[in-house]
Protein backbone atom coordinates (compact mmCIF):
# COMPACT_ATOMS: atom_id res chain seq x y z
CA UNK A 1 0.00 0.00 0.00
CA UNK A 2 1.29 3.45 -0.98
CA UNK A 3 -0.17 6.37 0.94
CA UNK A 4 -0.06 10.14 0.50
CA UNK A 5 -0.60 12.21 3.65
CA UNK A 6 -1.33 15.85 2.65
CA UNK A 7 -1.17 18.65 5.23
CA UNK A 8 -0.58 22.40 5.48
CA UNK A 9 0.87 21.85 8.95
CA UNK A 10 4.00 19.80 9.53
CA UNK A 11 7.45 19.93 11.10
CA UNK A 12 9.02 22.05 12.43
CA UNK A 13 5.61 23.43 13.49
CA UNK A 14 4.57 21.57 16.62
CA UNK A 15 0.86 22.26 16.64
CA UNK A 16 -1.62 19.41 17.05
CA UNK A 17 -2.29 18.74 13.36
CA UNK A 18 1.39 18.81 12.41
CA UNK A 19 2.24 16.35 15.17
CA UNK A 20 -0.63 14.05 14.19
CA UNK A 21 0.50 13.96 10.56
CA UNK A 22 4.10 13.28 11.60
CA UNK A 23 2.98 10.38 13.80
CA UNK A 24 0.76 8.99 11.05
CA UNK A 25 3.72 8.99 8.63
CA UNK A 26 6.23 7.69 11.15
CA UNK A 27 4.05 4.84 12.45
CA UNK A 28 2.74 3.80 9.01
CA UNK A 29 6.30 3.65 7.66
CA UNK A 30 7.52 1.60 10.62
CA UNK A 31 4.74 -0.89 9.91
CA UNK A 32 6.24 -1.48 6.48
CA UNK A 33 4.03 0.65 4.20
CA UNK A 34 5.19 3.32 1.75
CA UNK A 35 4.02 6.73 2.96
CA UNK A 36 4.79 10.24 1.76
CA UNK A 37 4.10 13.54 3.51
CA UNK A 38 3.06 16.24 1.01
CA UNK A 39 3.57 19.50 2.87
CA UNK A 40 4.86 23.11 2.61
CA UNK A 41 8.61 23.60 2.28
CA UNK A 42 10.36 24.26 5.57
CA UNK A 43 13.55 23.42 7.44
CA UNK A 44 12.96 19.81 8.43
CA UNK A 45 16.59 19.21 9.25
CA UNK A 46 18.39 16.07 8.10
CA UNK A 47 15.78 14.05 6.23
CA UNK A 48 17.62 10.79 6.65
CA UNK A 49 16.22 10.54 10.16
CA UNK A 50 12.69 10.11 8.81
CA UNK A 51 11.49 6.62 7.77
CA UNK A 52 9.12 8.20 5.23
CA UNK A 53 9.36 10.35 2.11
CA UNK A 54 8.65 14.10 2.03
CA UNK A 55 7.49 15.99 -1.06
CA UNK A 56 7.37 19.67 -0.31
CA UNK A 57 6.47 22.78 -2.27
CA UNK A 58 7.44 26.44 -2.23
CA UNK A 59 5.94 28.29 0.73
CA UNK A 60 6.04 31.51 2.70
CA UNK A 61 4.70 32.57 6.09
CA UNK A 62 1.14 33.84 6.44
CA UNK A 63 0.86 37.55 7.38
CA UNK A 64 -1.60 37.03 10.25
CA UNK A 65 -0.35 33.60 11.32
CA UNK A 66 3.41 33.75 11.01
CA UNK A 67 3.89 30.36 12.67
CA UNK A 68 2.35 28.75 9.56
CA UNK A 69 3.54 28.52 5.97
CA UNK A 70 1.44 28.50 2.82
CA UNK A 71 2.51 28.48 -0.78
CA UNK A 72 1.86 28.01 -4.46
CA UNK A 73 2.51 24.37 -5.35
CA UNK A 74 1.13 24.90 -8.87
CA UNK A 75 4.17 27.01 -9.83
CA UNK A 76 6.74 24.80 -8.13
CA UNK A 77 8.07 22.76 -11.06
CA UNK A 78 10.26 20.50 -8.93
CA UNK A 79 7.34 19.67 -6.64
CA UNK A 80 5.04 18.91 -9.56
CA UNK A 81 7.64 16.69 -11.21
CA UNK A 82 8.16 14.68 -8.03
CA UNK A 83 4.42 14.34 -7.38
CA UNK A 84 3.84 13.01 -10.92
CA UNK A 85 6.35 10.25 -10.21
CA UNK A 86 4.28 8.90 -7.30
CA UNK A 87 1.59 6.25 -7.56
CA UNK A 88 -0.37 6.45 -4.31
CA UNK A 89 -3.14 3.94 -3.67
CA UNK A 90 -4.97 6.32 -1.35
CA UNK A 91 -4.78 9.98 -0.32
CA UNK A 92 -5.45 11.28 3.18
CA UNK A 93 -5.89 15.05 3.56
CA UNK A 94 -5.54 16.60 7.01
CA UNK A 95 -6.22 20.27 6.24
CA UNK A 96 -8.85 21.81 3.93
CA UNK A 97 -6.56 24.42 2.43
CA UNK A 98 -3.72 24.41 -0.12
CA UNK A 99 -2.29 20.98 0.67
CA UNK A 100 -5.77 19.56 1.07
CA UNK A 101 -6.82 20.77 -2.35
CA UNK A 102 -3.64 19.30 -3.80
CA UNK A 103 -4.72 15.98 -2.31
CA UNK A 104 -8.20 16.26 -3.79
CA UNK A 105 -6.78 17.05 -7.24
CA UNK A 106 -4.37 14.12 -7.08
CA UNK A 107 -7.05 11.64 -5.94
CA UNK A 108 -9.45 12.71 -8.69
CA UNK A 109 -6.80 12.54 -11.40
CA UNK A 110 -5.70 9.05 -10.32
CA UNK A 111 -9.21 7.83 -9.43
CA UNK A 112 -8.16 6.66 -5.97
CA UNK A 113 -9.94 6.94 -2.60
CA UNK A 114 -9.74 10.17 -0.62
CA UNK A 115 -9.99 10.41 3.17
CA UNK A 116 -10.35 13.79 4.87
CA UNK A 117 -9.84 14.31 8.61
CA UNK A 118 -11.56 17.22 10.33
CA UNK A 119 -9.09 18.38 12.98
CA UNK A 120 -9.91 21.97 13.90
CA UNK A 121 -12.77 24.34 14.70
CA UNK A 122 -12.29 26.51 11.63
CA UNK A 123 -15.21 28.83 12.39
CA UNK A 124 -13.38 29.95 15.55
CA UNK A 125 -10.18 30.49 13.54
CA UNK A 126 -11.94 32.53 10.86
CA UNK A 127 -13.78 34.59 13.47
CA UNK A 128 -10.58 35.35 15.37
CA UNK A 129 -8.74 36.41 12.22
CA UNK A 130 -11.52 38.46 10.60
CA UNK A 131 -13.69 39.55 13.52
CA UNK A 132 -16.72 38.94 11.29
CA UNK A 133 -19.31 36.26 11.99
CA UNK A 134 -20.57 36.60 8.42
CA UNK A 135 -17.13 35.95 6.92
CA UNK A 136 -16.54 33.11 9.39
CA UNK A 137 -19.82 31.55 8.26
CA UNK A 138 -18.82 31.84 4.60
CA UNK A 139 -15.49 30.24 5.48
CA UNK A 140 -17.15 27.24 7.11
CA UNK A 141 -19.38 26.84 4.03
CA UNK A 142 -16.18 26.42 2.00
CA UNK A 143 -14.90 23.90 4.57
CA UNK A 144 -18.07 21.84 4.23
CA UNK A 145 -17.77 21.85 0.42
CA UNK A 146 -14.21 20.61 0.81
CA UNK A 147 -15.24 17.61 2.89
CA UNK A 148 -18.14 16.91 0.54
CA UNK A 149 -15.51 15.88 -2.03
CA UNK A 150 -14.02 13.16 0.19
CA UNK A 151 -14.92 9.48 -0.06
CA UNK A 152 -14.86 9.26 3.70
CA UNK A 153 -14.60 11.89 6.42
CA UNK A 154 -12.99 11.26 9.80
CA UNK A 155 -12.99 13.27 13.02
CA UNK A 156 -10.77 12.78 16.03
CA UNK A 157 -13.60 12.74 18.60
CA UNK A 158 -17.37 12.52 18.88
CA UNK A 159 -17.62 16.22 19.71
CA UNK A 160 -15.52 17.25 16.69
CA UNK A 161 -17.72 15.08 14.46
CA UNK A 162 -20.73 16.97 15.85
CA UNK A 163 -18.99 20.28 15.13
CA UNK A 164 -18.56 19.39 11.46
CA UNK A 165 -22.22 18.36 11.26
CA UNK A 166 -23.17 21.65 12.93
CA UNK A 167 -21.24 23.44 10.17
CA UNK A 168 -23.64 21.85 7.68
CA UNK A 169 -21.88 18.66 6.61
CA UNK A 170 -24.63 16.10 5.94
CA UNK A 171 -22.57 12.95 5.45
CA UNK A 172 -21.48 10.34 7.94
CA UNK A 173 -18.39 11.14 9.98
CA UNK A 174 -16.22 8.28 11.22
CA UNK A 175 -14.42 8.81 14.51
CA UNK A 176 -10.72 7.94 14.26
CA UNK A 177 -9.04 9.13 17.48
CA UNK A 178 -5.49 10.32 17.85
CA UNK A 179 -2.91 8.19 19.57
CA UNK A 180 0.43 8.89 21.19
CA UNK A 181 3.87 7.40 21.51
CA UNK A 182 3.53 5.56 24.80
CA UNK A 183 6.84 5.37 26.62
CA UNK A 184 7.96 4.88 30.18
CA UNK A 185 9.40 8.30 31.13
CA UNK A 186 12.87 8.34 32.62
CA UNK A 187 12.61 9.41 36.30
CA UNK A 188 15.68 11.61 35.79
CA UNK A 189 13.80 13.80 33.29
CA UNK A 190 11.71 15.31 36.08
CA UNK A 191 14.80 16.62 37.88
CA UNK A 192 16.34 17.67 34.56
CA UNK A 193 13.31 19.85 33.77
CA UNK A 194 13.24 21.27 37.27
CA UNK A 195 16.85 22.37 37.04
CA UNK A 196 16.67 23.53 33.41
CA UNK A 197 13.67 25.80 34.02
CA UNK A 198 14.74 26.72 37.58
CA UNK A 199 11.44 25.60 39.17
CA UNK A 200 11.15 25.55 42.96
CA UNK A 201 9.31 23.03 45.16
CA UNK A 202 5.91 24.76 45.15
CA UNK A 203 3.04 22.88 43.44
CA UNK A 204 3.33 23.06 39.67
CA UNK A 205 0.58 23.82 37.16
CA UNK A 206 1.38 23.22 33.49
CA UNK A 207 -0.11 24.33 30.18
CA UNK A 208 1.28 23.12 26.85
CA UNK A 209 -0.08 24.50 23.60
CA UNK A 210 -0.34 27.56 21.40
CA UNK A 211 -0.12 30.95 23.08
CA UNK A 212 -3.51 31.88 21.69
CA UNK A 213 -6.50 33.28 23.55
CA UNK A 214 -8.82 30.82 21.79
CA UNK A 215 -7.29 28.13 24.03
CA UNK A 216 -9.02 29.69 27.08
CA UNK A 217 -5.68 30.83 28.45
CA UNK A 218 -7.35 33.82 30.11
CA UNK A 219 -9.27 31.36 32.29
CA UNK A 220 -5.96 29.88 33.45
CA UNK A 221 -4.41 33.25 34.25
CA UNK A 222 -7.45 34.61 36.09
CA UNK A 223 -7.75 31.36 38.07
CA UNK A 224 -4.06 31.65 38.97
CA UNK A 225 -4.63 35.21 40.21
CA UNK A 226 -7.46 33.94 42.44
CA UNK A 227 -5.19 31.23 43.84
CA UNK A 228 -2.52 33.81 44.60
CA UNK A 229 -5.08 36.04 46.32
CA UNK A 230 -5.92 33.05 48.54
CA UNK A 231 -2.23 32.79 49.48
CA UNK A 232 -1.74 29.48 47.66
CA UNK A 233 1.82 28.94 46.44
CA UNK A 234 2.30 27.55 42.92
CA UNK A 235 4.33 27.71 39.73
CA UNK A 236 2.45 28.11 36.46
CA UNK A 237 4.55 26.89 33.53
CA UNK A 238 3.28 27.71 30.03
CA UNK A 239 5.05 25.99 27.12
CA UNK A 240 4.46 26.94 23.51
CA UNK A 241 4.49 29.83 21.06
CA UNK A 242 1.72 31.70 19.31
CA UNK A 243 0.25 34.97 18.06
CA UNK A 244 -0.80 36.30 21.47
CA UNK A 245 2.40 35.62 23.39
CA UNK A 246 3.14 39.29 24.12
CA UNK A 247 -0.48 39.96 25.11
CA UNK A 248 -0.34 37.01 27.50
CA UNK A 249 2.86 38.38 29.04
CA UNK A 250 1.12 41.73 29.51
CA UNK A 251 -1.84 40.03 31.18
CA UNK A 252 0.50 38.16 33.52
CA UNK A 253 1.95 41.50 34.63
CA UNK A 254 -1.50 43.07 34.93
CA UNK A 255 -2.63 40.24 37.22
CA UNK A 256 0.54 40.43 39.32
CA UNK A 257 1.73 36.94 38.38
CA UNK A 258 5.28 37.81 37.28
CA UNK A 259 6.79 35.68 40.07
CA UNK A 260 4.40 32.79 39.57
CA UNK A 261 3.86 32.32 35.81
CA UNK A 262 6.61 31.46 33.32
CA UNK A 263 6.44 31.33 29.53
CA UNK A 264 9.15 28.94 28.36
CA UNK A 265 8.46 28.86 24.59
CA UNK A 266 8.50 25.74 22.45
CA UNK A 267 10.04 22.79 24.29
CA UNK A 268 11.26 20.53 21.50
CA UNK A 269 13.45 18.12 23.47
CA UNK A 270 11.49 15.07 24.59
CA UNK A 271 13.31 14.74 27.89
CA UNK A 272 12.55 18.34 28.90
CA UNK A 273 8.91 18.32 27.76
CA UNK A 274 8.17 14.97 29.36
CA UNK A 275 10.06 16.16 32.43
CA UNK A 276 7.70 19.14 32.67
CA UNK A 277 4.69 16.82 32.46
CA UNK A 278 6.20 14.67 35.22
CA UNK A 279 7.01 17.70 37.36
CA UNK A 280 3.49 19.13 37.12
CA UNK A 281 0.92 18.28 39.76
CA UNK A 282 -1.83 19.30 37.34
CA UNK A 283 -2.04 19.81 33.60
CA UNK A 284 -4.46 22.72 33.17
CA UNK A 285 -6.13 22.68 29.77
CA UNK A 286 -9.59 24.30 29.78
CA UNK A 287 -9.70 24.77 25.98
CA UNK A 288 -13.05 24.18 24.30
CA UNK A 289 -11.44 24.80 20.90
CA UNK A 290 -9.23 21.71 20.63
CA UNK A 291 -10.42 18.46 19.11
CA UNK A 292 -8.98 15.33 20.73
CA UNK A 293 -5.89 17.14 22.09
CA UNK A 294 -2.80 14.96 22.35
CA UNK A 295 -1.40 17.02 25.23
CA UNK A 296 -3.98 15.54 27.63
CA UNK A 297 -2.77 12.06 26.65
CA UNK A 298 0.86 13.09 27.00
CA UNK A 299 0.22 14.43 30.49
CA UNK A 300 -1.56 11.19 31.41
CA UNK A 301 1.36 9.13 30.11
CA UNK A 302 3.56 11.00 32.59
CA UNK A 303 1.10 10.29 35.41
CA UNK A 304 -0.26 13.82 35.56
CA UNK A 305 -4.03 14.41 35.69
CA UNK A 306 -5.64 17.12 33.57
CA UNK A 307 -8.10 19.86 34.43
CA UNK A 308 -10.41 20.17 31.41
CA UNK A 309 -13.71 21.88 30.66
CA UNK A 310 -16.72 19.63 31.18
CA UNK A 311 -18.38 18.72 27.89
CA UNK A 312 -15.36 19.66 25.75
CA UNK A 313 -13.58 17.35 23.34
CA UNK A 314 -10.62 17.31 25.74
CA UNK A 315 -12.93 15.87 28.42
CA UNK A 316 -13.86 12.78 26.38
CA UNK A 317 -12.48 9.80 28.27
CA UNK A 318 -12.08 11.69 31.55
CA UNK A 319 -14.18 10.64 34.54
CA UNK A 320 -14.24 13.59 36.94
CA UNK A 321 -12.36 12.81 40.12
CA UNK A 322 -11.32 9.37 38.87
CA UNK A 323 -8.74 9.89 36.11
CA UNK A 324 -8.87 13.69 35.82
CA UNK A 325 -10.85 16.77 36.71
CA UNK A 326 -13.71 18.48 34.84
CA UNK A 327 -14.41 22.14 35.56
CA UNK A 328 -16.99 24.70 34.52
CA UNK A 329 -16.28 26.92 31.52
CA UNK A 330 -15.24 29.95 33.57
CA UNK A 331 -12.22 31.30 35.38
CA UNK A 332 -14.01 30.57 38.66
CA UNK A 333 -14.60 26.99 37.54
CA UNK A 334 -10.90 26.47 36.80
CA UNK A 335 -9.96 28.14 40.09
CA UNK A 336 -12.29 26.03 42.22
CA UNK A 337 -11.21 22.77 40.56
CA UNK A 338 -7.48 23.52 40.78
CA UNK A 339 -7.77 24.71 44.38
CA UNK A 340 -9.53 21.50 45.41
CA UNK A 341 -6.96 19.35 43.61
CA UNK A 342 -4.05 21.21 45.21
CA UNK A 343 -5.60 20.80 48.67
CA UNK A 344 -4.91 17.04 48.58
CA UNK A 345 -1.88 16.34 46.42
CA UNK A 346 -1.72 12.68 47.45
CA UNK A 347 -5.24 12.06 46.15
CA UNK A 348 -4.42 14.07 43.01
CA UNK A 349 -1.34 11.92 42.42
CA UNK A 350 -3.50 8.78 42.65
CA UNK A 351 -5.85 10.26 40.07
CA UNK A 352 -2.79 10.87 37.89
CA UNK A 353 -1.91 7.16 38.09
CA UNK A 354 -5.45 6.32 36.99
CA UNK A 355 -5.04 8.73 34.09
CA UNK A 356 -1.89 6.86 33.05
CA UNK A 357 -3.73 3.53 33.16
CA UNK A 358 -6.84 4.60 31.26
CA UNK A 359 -6.24 7.53 28.87
CA UNK A 360 -3.21 6.96 26.57
CA UNK A 361 -3.74 4.90 23.41
CA UNK A 362 -0.67 3.93 21.40
CA UNK A 363 -0.24 5.17 17.84
CA UNK A 364 0.50 1.55 16.88
CA UNK A 365 -3.04 0.59 17.88
CA UNK A 366 -4.64 3.58 16.13
CA UNK A 367 -2.65 3.11 12.92
CA UNK A 368 -3.66 -0.55 12.75
CA UNK A 369 -7.27 0.69 12.53
CA UNK A 370 -6.25 3.35 10.00
CA UNK A 371 -4.55 0.83 7.72
CA UNK A 372 -7.54 -1.51 7.89
CA UNK A 373 -9.82 1.37 6.87
CA UNK A 374 -7.49 2.47 4.07
CA UNK A 375 -7.51 -1.08 2.68
CA UNK A 376 -11.30 -1.24 2.87
CA UNK A 377 -11.62 2.01 0.88
CA UNK A 378 -9.07 0.85 -1.71
CA UNK A 379 -10.85 -2.47 -2.17
CA UNK A 380 -14.21 -0.75 -2.40
CA UNK A 381 -12.94 1.60 -5.11
CA UNK A 382 -11.60 -1.39 -7.06
CA UNK A 383 -14.97 -3.10 -6.82
CA UNK A 384 -13.62 -5.94 -4.70
CA UNK A 385 -16.29 -5.51 -2.01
Amino acid sequence: MKIGEFSDSFLPIVDGVGRVVYNYCDTIARKGYEVTAVVPLDKFGYRGRFPFEIIDYYSHSLPLMKQYDAGLPSIDLHYNARLKMTDFDIVHVHTPFIAGNEGIKYAKERNIPLVGTFHSKYYDDFLQITGSRHIAGLGTDIIVKFYDQCDEVWAVSESSAKTLNDYGYKGKVEVMPNGMMITEPDPEWKQLAKEHFNIDDDPCLLYVGQMNWKKNILRILEAAAMLKKDGIKFNLIMAGKGPHEEEIKDKIKELGLEEDAYLVGHVLKEDLLTGLYMLADLFVFPSIYDNGPMVVREAANAGTPSVVTAGSSAAEGIDDGVNGFCCGDSSEGVYETVKKALSDLEATARIGLQAKETIPVAWDEIIDMVIDRYQYLIDRRKGLL
